[in-house]
């Protein structure tokens, strides 16, 4: 359960740095973590909505569960704040945040059964 938890709060980072590289902004801890925290809040939020600890890397429902709230939250948490939350924007964070949280439980989920046949 840890590891999935830190590998959602790892991803959520990695869509930060992306993010911000591409816009050529800086990628210091302090820029990084202040375009990170709505998100990783809003994933710990999530976390609690799905229960994620009883199945942290099941597809449905744990990590639609997770994604949905990481996003929606976290835009809410980001317009809380002032910060930017254009539609292009919001698209952007649904698409790769999507293939991120979902991503690795789908890879999960084909290694387990890929392990149950051999």
């Amino acid at each position: 359960m840890l590891r999935a938890a830190v590998l959602d709060a790892a991803l959520v980072v990695v869509f930060v740095l992306i993010g911000r590289a591409s816009h050529g902004e800086d990628l210091a801890p302090s820029g990084v973590l202040g375009t990170a925290w709505p998100f990783l809040a809003a994933s710990v939020v999530g976390w609690i909505v799905a229960r994620a600890w009883r199945a942290p890397s099941r597809i449905v429902p744990t990590g639609l569960v997770v994604w949905g709230v990481t996003v929606v939250v976290g835009m809410v948490l980001r317009a809380l704040t002032g910060e930017g939350v254009v539609v292009p924007f919001v698209i952007t964070t649904a698409i790769i945040l999507g293939i991120l949280l979902l991503g690795w439980r789908g890879i999960a989920a084909v290694a387990v059964r890929r392990r149950a046949r051999a």
